[in-house]
């Protein structure tokens, strides 16, 4: 799966995992924030998202974490590691 690709064409949805202080403080426009430790309790909200699910955060590693966990589920997700990675993808498609 091409992170780069399903964000510029707009597929699946874009999913932070980071705390919600972190979300609040910037993220991607159009994001959605469920913190790494909530999404066990969420998962049957996470099987009803438009996927894949783009996952990300602030380095890559809680995303990494989310990839792993959500796989074990068959819910279809990519790690796209920062959430800056992910707003730069995003920018570019608006540039287009």
């Amino acid at each position: 799966m091409n992170v780069e690709k399903i964000i510029r064409e707009n597929k699946g949805t874009i999913l932070d995992v980071r705390t919600s202080r972190e979300f609040s403080g910037g993220s991607v426009a159009g994001s959605i924030n469920i913190p790494l430790m909530e999404i066990p309790e969420r998962i049957n909200e996470l099987k009803s998202m438009k996927a894949p699910l783009v996952l990300c955060c602030a380095s890559g590693s809680r995303s990494g974490q989310a990839h792993r966990f959500l796989e074990q589920y068959g819910i279809e997700c990519c790690d796209a590691g920062s959430w800056l990675n992910v707003n730069y993808f995003q920018s570019q498609t608006q540039k287009v």
